[in-house]
Parts: C-alpha cells; structure tokens; sequence
C-alpha cells in the first residue's frame, strides 16, 4: 500500500510533466507498439477477407519461414544486404563527422545574422521530397539536356549516360543524401554547442589555449553523449534505407540495381509484382530484429568502456 502512496505522490508531483509527454506517448501507442500485432501476416499467407482486416489474418494460412525466403533464396539477398549495410556505414560515419564539423563552424561565426543566413540554406534541403530532389539531379545528370554532361562538352569531353553507368552512383548517392541531411542534423548538435557553458572558453582562453585545443578540450567532450546516442539510434536503422533516395534519385533504372538495389527496393518490387503482403511484412521483422540486436549489441559495448553515455 506504501508503494501504491508513493507511486501517487510520484505521479501528482510529475503531472505537468507527464501532460506533457502524453501527446508523443499516445502515438508511439497507437503508430508503434500496438501495430506490432500484425506481425504475425510475416508467417501468414495473407489473403484479404470481406470481414475486416483481423479476420483476415485469422483465416490466412500459416507459412511458417515461407516468406523470409523471399528475401534470402534469390541471387540478389547479398546485393539487396551489402548495398543496405555499406550504404548505412558510410551515411553514419560521414553524416556525424559533416554534421559535428559543420555545427563547430557556425558556432564560431561572430555575425549571428550571417550564421542564421547560412543554418536556413543548409536546413532547407531536409525539407524537399525525394521526388523533388530526384528531378533536381536529372536536371544535372540527364544524357541530352543534362547541365553536366553541357559542362563536360564545354571542355571537349563526351557526355556521359549517368543512368546508364553505374560506376559513378555509390558517390552520387552519398552525396545527395549528405546534402540533404547534414543541415538538419547539424542543428541539433548546434543547439548542444549553445548550451556548453561560456565560462569555459574564457577559462581556456585565460590560460592560453588555442582555438583549435578548446573545441578538442571542451567541444568535443561535451557532445560525446549526444554524439553517442545519436550514432546508437542510427546503428538501429541500418538494415534500413531511405527509401525515397534509392527509388527517386536513381529513377529506377533497371541497370543500376547492382548499386542502387536495398532491401527496402526490393521488397517494393516484390510487392507490386506479387501482391504478397506476408513477404513485405517479413522483411519489416527481419529488419527490425537486427536492428534490436545491433542496438542492444552496441549499447553493450559502449557501457563497457564509458557507463554515463550508454543509451541505457
């Protein structure tokens, strides 16, 4: 009855606070944790029943691991999990190294106004849809009207079917994606910078410390905790890809699948060809499983050498 009293009180004295986290609570609810319920179609030969969406998964037949070879007997599951791993690696890496440096940068921009400037043109592109972004690099690589293959003319050399060769995408498509989301990101490692205590760098610039020493001193162990959790939520998304960047911007072209090929693609494809939920569904889990062990892994690895910055 004690523990009752004292959650009570607990509660009462938290309110505000609880209020206030009931909005995003209620949507993790609904969006997130109760439609893991439908994880069972991933087992299930799904058919669609007149008498609602549970009756439907109710009279589908059971599978068993019949879907997941979808994923995994066909000559592209190493293409469809290297291309979705490297990719990830790579946009991690590069996107916490750009973002960091890129917020040090504006941090250190004396005119405010030009720093606002200069954080609006590089958020902007967060905000454009996939299908916008990918007409904005047709316009540059197109075959005949492309401003490219113009460019390259210009200088006596021949135009290049960008869609045609995929020698060149696996940086076009590390490029494009950091463009768009190394602005966003930088704020809010940004917004991390403002809060570090002034006091500080004036300490650091009393005894003598260069700029350079106090964003190693300072700087950079201050962001170590944001930049661990951080770097721990996007190693749970890696079996995952945007799918918007790898359909879009390549524009689905047949001959750069070896390149451009994810699992999320993939499992599109599949869909429109087949109609096969169940298999879509087992790709989700799939995707999601690995993606639980690889956070729990990295978490666990990350207490082991510093306790205060492990996730949990």
């Amino acid at each position: 009855m004690n523990r009752i009293g004292a959650f009570l009180k607990d509660v009462k004295q938290s309110r505000v606070l609880l209020l206030m986290a009931l909005p995003a609570t209620l949507w993790f609810l609904f969006f997130s944790y109760l439609p893991m319920a439908g994880m069972v179609i991933a087992f299930k030969q799904y058919r669609y029943s007149r008498d609602g969406f549970w009756a439907s998964i109710v009279e589908s037949k059971w599978v068993g691991l019949q879907n997941f070879k979808f994923l995994f007997s066909t000559n592209d599951a190493y293409i469809i999990t290297r291309n979705t791993l490297l990719y990830n690696i790579v946009f991690i890496v590069a996107g916490l190294v750009l973002s960091v440096a890129l917020a040090i940068v504006l941090s250190e921009i004396v005119n405010k106004k030009m720093a606002k400037l200069y954080q609006t043109g590089m958020f902007l592109p967060y905000f454009l849809s996939w299908v916008i972004v990918g007409y904005f690099v047709f316009s540059f690589l197109s075959f005949d009207k492309g401003m490219l293959n113009h460019i390259l003319s210009a200088f006596g050399v021949d135009p290049i079917r960008w869609y045609n060769d995929k020698t060149y995408w696996p940086l076009i498509i590390i490029f494009v994606y950091l463009w768009k989301s190394v602005g966003y990101s930088s704020v809010v490692y940004l917004a991390a910078i403002m809060g570090i205590d002034k006091s500080l760098y004036e300490a650091a610039m009393i005894d003598g410390a260069s700029k350079w020493q106090q964003i190693k001193h300072i700087t950079f162990p201050m962001l170590k905790p944001l930049m661990t959790i951080l770097t721990l939520l996007a190693i749970g998304r890696i079996f995952y890809a945007d799918f918007g960047l790898f359909l879009q911007v390549p524009r689905d072209s047949g001959t750069l699948y070896s390149v451009t090929n994810v699992i999320d693609t993939y499992v599109y494809r599949g869909l429109k060809s087949t109609g096969e939920i169940g298999m879509s569904t087992a790709a989700g889990l799939y995707q999601s499983v690995i993606g639980f062990i690889l956070v729990m892994t990295s978490n666990y690895i990350v207490r082991k050498f510093d306790k205060d910055n492990a996730l949990f």
